[in-house]
């Protein structure tokens, strides 16, 4: 096990130190009591409306196999993926949830789809027709969602295509559908009125649509208040504790930080270039630490820096030092000339997103938002899973 140190002992890197293996290189930890407590504040923010979680793309990269059963042990009993392989792996670790997938059905897939027990989210007409041909009978129609596409124009059943099933009874009779959702293009923007326009086509089309629970608002929508809550929400960045609205502070705290390990530390004399490119150039005598991220553990090359240019930061004991030169695929380099109070050797630990760094400000800083950040996250960086007990907590 490991024991080097991060500058300030009262660190959660600090805490955990002997629960990570000596060779890792990176450390992603993980605060599964955080997020049942964000998983909770959403549901009683949504209330009487059922929250349910989003968990595709491997939890955006937290690991499913420890973020399901621990939203289940918090009562979620919904949960929402993209893949038909996502679902299955969820409904292995949830067996009495539902579990939808979002990208439905691919032609030639529906024995296997029925077979899982996962409820599709039928986008088209197509898909429509295909499952409805498979249920046995209309005694014994099959449980599918309905996605209407009320203006973000990417997946979702068009105004024509739901005149069209309105009117088909016999295909409807032969599906078993347990929601109708739509989804927001502009809820990262309140005051866009993208948003009141789509909730207004979501409304002139239920009465063509089965009725059943109905859901519009993923993490930024079901912040735009009551009226786009209806009976169900599918949070997914805001479990994970994700802030994407400029204006309003979701009810949730960060539940991930990470970790890198400082592979050396170097003095560089004023002229001499650093990393590919020769992009940066000392202009002082400085201090440089090699860290051991790059953007094969999900550190963005766009966060690289020029002289000119400003780029990613990491931190050392609540300061931050900034990215100089190249993001390479395995490593960065930071200047920590001005963190002359601070040691920093060989061994410790910088932090990449953190109580200093959250997953926003490297978002902004590389030209993206937190979702990719977050979803990029290697897996080859440890995982480390721990309660909020683990915490450090604030001196009273």
């Amino acid at each position: 096990m490991s024991d080097a140190k991060t500058p300030g002992d009262d660190s959660l890197i600090a805490q955990l130190a002997g629960k990570i293996p000596a060779q890792s290189a990176g450390v992603v930890i993980v605060d599964l009591q955080r997020l049942s407590d964000n998983w909770r504040a959403l549901q009683s923010l949504v209330a009487p409306a059922k929250c349910a979680a989003t968990v595709k793309a491997d939890a955006y990269g937290l690991g499913v196999a420890e973020v399901v059963p621990a939203l289940t042990a918090a009562g979620a009993d919904t949960f929402f993926v993209a893949t038909l392989d996502e679902a299955v792996g969820v409904r292995s670790l949830a067996p009495d949830a539902t579990v939808f997938a979002l990208n439905g059905i691919f032609p030639g897939t529906t024995a296997a789809v029925i077979e899982t027990g996962v409820v599709p989210v039928l986008s088209s007409l197509p898909e429509v027709d295909e499952w409805g041909a498979a249920a046995p009978s209309r005694r014994h129609p099959l449980p599918c969602a309905l996605h209407v596409d009320t203006g973000l124009n990417r997946l979702g059943l068009s105004a024509p295509e739901i005149q069209k099933l309105a009117a088909n009874m016999h295909l409807l009779d032969r599906l078993d559908v347990k929601l109708v959702m739509s989804h927001l293009a502009c809820a990262d923007e309140p005051k866009n009125p993208k948003n009141a326009q789509q909730l207004s086509i979501f409304h002139r089309l239920q009465p063509l649509l089965p009725s059943v629970p109905l859901s519009l608002a993923a993490s930024d929508g079901l912040m735009l208040g009551p009226d786009y809550h209806f009976d169900l929400v599918r949070p997914g960045y805001a479990l994970y504790g994700g802030q994407a609205l400029s204006d309003q502070t979701a009810p949730v705290k960060p539940v991930v930080e990470v970790y890198a390990r400082v592979l050396q530390v170097r003095t560089l004399a004023p002229g001499q270039t650093i990393g590919y490119s020769a992009s940066f150039a000392a202009e002082r005598m400085m201090r440089v630490a090699v860290i051991a991220a790059g953007y094969a553990d999900g550190y963005l090359r766009h966060l690289s820096t020029a002289n000119t240019e400003q780029g990613g930061h990491v931190a050392f004991a609540g300061k931050l030092a900034p990215v100089a030169g190249r993001v390479s695929m395995d490593l960065i380099t930071v200047d920590v000339t001005d963190l002359e109070d601070t040691p920093i050797e060989r061994g410790d630990w910088a932090q990449i997103i953190g109580p200093d760094i959250s997953i926003e400000d490297i978002g902004r800083a590389s030209g993206t938002i937190g979702y990719e950040v977050l979803t990029r996250l290697s897996p080859r960086f440890t995982r480390v899973y721990t309660p909020a007990s683990t915490r450090p907590q604030p001196e009273a």
